[in-house]
């Protein structure tokens, strides 16, 4: 199933699934009262019977709604947790070899001469991103008032399904709920500046309106194989990257084995992909301006698309 949340005429917020065409939609919540049925994480938190129960509605809608007659918000407006990693090779590789090309100060500027730590090869290195900034598809995102590099990131990434610890790496794939795609807006210039820091990313990933999924959450069962699809980003129409999941270095079972070291996680978290390679402005120095339209299209997630705006007075 494609998985939504949505708002309808009157403001109210309900939960449903995409029908074929991917113009109309079943309402879960206006076809049943049953409290997972009210909200996103309730349904995750509901287990399998919960699901059986969606599909069930899926299969024969009592109410259904056009598309065009809703408000798409995230498919979980607000996760329980985020983190966000970074396993794509080549967007790192590329990323610092444009950095050193524009410093000028003798570092190599081919992608192929960067040198990355060893630990990034031994482990998947993630941060926690503000799961309160969270938006959908259509929605507006604002560029930061102290930002001159305002970029997009072509990522998707897992909500759990099942609470775990210590997860065994061939248990880890069925602890996974569904699939979306997710664009982690970031502000270059101050990411840079901060990391030197030695702590973070903060304010370079950390604004309202930074996190933007969507549209839909396509459930695990419907996503056999996760590192095979085609991921394209286009800004106002023109392709600007292209790249393919398979390319992650650590995959996602082995994402679910580390955080789960001794650590409990709980279904509702959403875990992020990192940026596919050719998948940033930053790996080319080119950014985005005011009233540009990121489009974010991998297959089986459909298009998540988001305009950007200029800080509010």
């Amino acid at each position: 199933m494609k998985l939504v949340t949505f708002e309808t005429r009157d403001g109210a917020r309900h939960i449903g699934a995409m029908l074929a065409g991917e113009q109309t939609l079943v309402d879960f919540t206006a076809s049943d009262r049953a409290p997972h049925l009210g909200d996103m994480l309730a349904l995750i938190d509901g287990g399998d019977a919960a699901l059986a129960q969606a599909r069930e509605l899926a299969a024969r809608p009592r109410v259904v709604r056009k598309l065009a007659e809703v408000k798409l918000l995230a498919p979980v407006p607000e996760p329980r947790q985020m983190r966000d990693f970074l396993i794509f090779e080549q967007h790192i590789r590329q990323a610092r070899a444009t950095r050193n090309r524009l410093a000028a100060d003798g570092q190599p500027t081919d992608p192929a001469r960067i040198k990355l730590p060893q630990v990034w090869y031994e482990e998947p290195i993630y941060y926690k991103c503000n799961r309160f900034t969270v938006v959908g598809t259509g929605a507006d995102v604002v560029i930061p008032g102290y930002t001159q590099q305002f970029d997009y990131e072509l990522e998707f990434g897992f909500f759990l399904g099942r609470r775990g610890k210590n997860i065994r790496r061939e248990d880890a794939r069925g602890h996974i709920f569904g699939y979306c795609i997710f664009d982690d807006f970031s502000a270059r210039d101050q990411q840079t500046r901060e990391m030197q820091g030695l702590l973070g990313p903060t304010k370079g990933k950390d604004f309202d309106t930074g996190n933007a999924m969507g549209p839909w959450l396509t459930t695990a069962d419907e996503m056999p194989d996760p590192y095979a699809l085609t991921m394209v980003a286009r800004v106002n129409g023109k392709e600007v990257s292209r790249g393919r999941s398979g390319t992650m270095h650590h995959k996602f079972e082995d994402i679910l084995v580390h955080v789960s070291k001794d650590e409990t996680v709980y279904p509702g978290e959403f875990f992020g992909s990192g940026t596919v390679g050719n998948g940033s402005g930053m790996e080319f120095n080119r950014y985005l301006k005011v009233g540009d339209v990121v489009e974010l299209e991998i297959d089986g997630l459909g298009v998540l698309r988001n305009r950007v705006v200029a800080p509010r007075p």
